[in-house]
């Protein structure tokens, strides 16, 4: 397990230093989206992906990787705006966002650390395209439960279906640097 942790941590190491550079251009102008337009977002994004797993190649000067990077940046964006609720105004300053990111990278790891215990480690075994669909699923089961206002019955909600994305992406971007290796 502590080879997964290393790979984590250095996919998700990437991914923070994108989020961080797009804070320095934009700052959290994303503040202004509802939940339901970051689930929007993260859906073209697992599209794309889907798309070009099926097409073999893409038209556009950006591969799967930038598409997995996102989906993780943009569930960190889903559950901070899950917590704070939209706003008008980018509202928090550099440095508390990054806090507010690692404080969630760091509950999506431990939710994977969990999982791959009992689970042992079963995602190495998958095709990488699996992690895809399971992304989309994923997706289309946060959009349910935003049609039902939040509200599930007996399923697990919002923020959990987020962080499994997070752990989904994580393990798409380790197999893909592993098949590059």
């Amino acid at each position: 397990m502590g080879r997964t942790s290393e790979q984590y941590d250095r996919a998700v190491g990437k991914c923070r230093e994108i989020f961080e550079k797009k804070m320095k251009d934009y700052g959290t102008a994303w503040r202004i989206l509802r939940s339901s337009s970051l689930t929007d977002q993260l859906y073209i994004k697992a599209k794309r992906i889907r798309s070009l797993e099926e097409k073999g190649f893409s038209k556009v000067d950006e591969g799967v990787v930038s598409e997995y990077i996102g989906i993780i940046n943009y569930s960190i964006m889903a559950l901070v705006q899950l917590e704070k609720g939209y706003t008008e105004e980018s509202d928090l300053e550099q440095s508390e966002m990054m806090r507010i990111y690692e404080e969630y990278v760091a509950k999506a790891k431990s939710l994977m650390e969990n999982k791959n215990h009992d689970y042992d480690e079963a995602w190495r075994e998958m095709r990488t395209s699996s992690l895809t669909d399971m992304i989309l699923q994923k997706l289309l089961r946060i959009r349910q439960i935003e049609e039902n206002e939040g509200k599930t019955l007996i399923s697990e909600g919002l923020d959990a279906n987020y962080l499994d994305m997070i752990n989904y992406a994580v393990f798409a971007l380790i197999q893909l640097e592993e098949a590059n290796a």
